[in-house]
């Protein structure tokens, strides 16, 4: 009990001290976090209080949908073998192309359309993406100081106790792309029209396949064994019911937290593919096969996006 106690307040001494080191980034984490409370509460109470009851269920069969697609690709990666490190390195690239393509046209793109129907006017649906953006930012920047991980140039960074890796940020960042995904889905059931749902959320499925392969895949590389990445890759996924909880309180009264959402999920990805993934593959001299992993990943996310719609 002792030992525990003391290493508690071993961890809170250090995440004080780098507070107070960096007030700028403390500040922005806490702003972010709060948003994402904010929205999280706001919407999913007025989709239990304000709601059509069978408009819930379908929006959380189809955020269900979207949790067990990404599980189905999770399980896809348990009968992978051991696999080298240019490999890995090709399929973190591959995965970085995804998100950076899912950040553009899953995320920013519809966050636009949709602040522009809010709105009427494209400079404030550019803005409160862009709000989005620098929240989804600042959320990241504060992890990466406030988690305990390690660079290998810097050595480690964040609170001095045991070494988190780097890919769980791209893990969390994948799970926070999953709100919003979850969110479309909600709102497209939010009028109980199935055909403007089902459609949608067999897209957005579709494409949870290949991400759930993509996280699971890059968990292996921490050193996590088959089972237990595809277990987390596929935790992940939870996020879908859960936004579209969100998603289906938003369409009664919430609807300008949408395109903020959407650059919040788009922000924390990009900073994650620039400031930790793309860094992780090129450092074991595989930038060639990382890159053209990153290209081809690219172009199947926007493929499905586009052509799934």
């Amino acid at each position: 009990m002792d030992t525990t106690q003391s290493s508690a307040a071993t961890l809170r001494s250090a995440w004080i001290a780098q507070a107070q080191a960096n007030p700028w980034i403390a500040t922005g984490l806490g702003a972010a976090l709060l948003a994402v409370l904010a929205l999280l509460l706001a919407s999913g109470y007025s989709a239990l209080h304000n709601g059509d009851q069978n408009n819930l269920r379908l929006a959380m069969l189809g955020g269900s949908a979207g949790f067990s697609a990404t599980a189905l690709g999770a399980l896809l990666a348990i009968g992978l073998r051991e696999i080298s490190s240019r490999t890995q390195d090709s399929m973190l690239g591959f995965a970085a192309g995804m998100m950076l393509a899912a950040a553009s046209f899953s995320l920013i793109l519809p966050g636009l359309a949709a602040g522009r129907e809010i709105f009427d006017s494209g400079s404030a649906a550019a803005l409160m993406v862009v709000v989005g953006l620098g929240l989804g930012a600042l959320l990241m920047l504060g992890l990466d100081y406030f988690t305990p991980h390690e660079h290998e140039s810097t050595g480690p960074c964040g609170p001095d106790c045991e070494r988190l890796n780097r890919v769980w940020l791209f893990v969390l960042a994948i799970a926070l792309h999953n709100i919003p995904e979850g969110m479309a889905i909600g709102v497209s059931f939010a009028n109980g029209d199935l055909g403007v749902g089902v459609p949608l959320t067999t897209a957005i499925s579709i494409q949870d396949i290949p991400e759930g392969l993509a996280v699971a895949l890059a968990l292996r590389t921490t050193g996590l064994s088959a089972l237990a990445s595809a277990l987390v890759a596929a935790a992940s996924g939870l996020m879908e019911p859960l936004g579209a909880l969100v998603g289906l309180g938003m369409s009664s009264g919430f609807a300008v937290a949408y395109p903020v959402s959407m650059g919040l999920a788009a922000g924390a990805m990009i900073f994650v593919v620039s400031h930790e993934v793309i860094p992780e593959t090129h450092r074991n001299g595989h930038q060639t096969p990382a890159t053209i992993g990153l290209m081809i990943g690219f172009a199947v996310m926007m493929f499905l996006d586009t052509a799934l719609g």
